[in-house]
């Protein structure tokens, strides 16, 4: 079973004992709304793209409201939940390359779910936990840009990565968590993730101010 296959799983069976309102990490969504987000990611370029492209948001923004507002029925859920198991259409371009598509996106979806009620989920088995740490190398590309402080990422365990160089006089924050706790606050999440700044206060500020925990 390849990554995206093993956390796809693990998503729809957090949301399937969720429920349809159970509350999420999203600010405003339920659990239904989480599941449509999802499936219209997968099946819609047009929603795929307002969730990065800003003009285009509100118009995702719609669409997911109006999908999530169909699964307040137990009926309903289940069938929206149905269509998250199936993955994404053939056609749709994050369906070309799964695992590096779709690796970040369901396991904080995953988390999403898990850690809605404010619950800390067992840390993953050291496999996934390695795959993890591969996708924070990705995500902390995207997710660091303009940052001006230096930033270096450690893993429980030790293992370290400089994710970036500090600009001007800045100093540098390190940031420590688990691979996946890591991943979590770099997409966002930050006040459910499990990591700790250490560096000079107006540095780890400047980081928090941009990533916040």
């Amino acid at each position: 079973m390849t990554w995206h296959e093993s956390l796809r799983a693990d998503l729809t069976a957090a949301l399937r004992s969720a429920g349809p309102d159970a509350p999420t990490l999203c600010e405003g969504w339920r659990t239904r709304h989480l599941a449509a987000h999802v499936v219209l990611r997968e099946r819609s370029v047009k929603v795929g793209l307002g969730l990065v492209v800003r003009p285009l948001a509100n118009s995702a923004e719609h669409a997911i409201q109006e999908l999530a507002a169909g699964a307040e029925s137990p009926e309903g859920y289940t069938a929206l939940v149905g269509q998250v198991a199936a993955g994404p259409s053939r056609w749709h371009p994050v369906a070309w390359a799964p695992d590096a598509a779709n690796t970040t996106e369901l396991w904080v979806h995953t988390q999403d779910v898990l850690r809605g009620d404010g619950a800390r989920p067992a840390s993953p088995a050291p496999e996934l936990d390695d795959e993890l740490w591969r996708q924070v190398e990705r995500a902390s590309r995207l997710s660091l840009r303009g940052v001006p402080t230096g930033v270096v990422l450690v893993r429980d365990g030790g293992e370290r990565r400089r994710a970036r160089a500090p600009h001007g006089e800045n100093g540098t924050v390190v940031v420590r968590g688990g691979a996946g706790e890591l991943l979590l606050w770099l997409n966002g999440r930050g006040a459910a993730a499990g990591v700790t700044f250490e560096g000079p206060t107006p540095d780890v500020a400047a980081l928090a101010a941009r990533l916040p925990v």
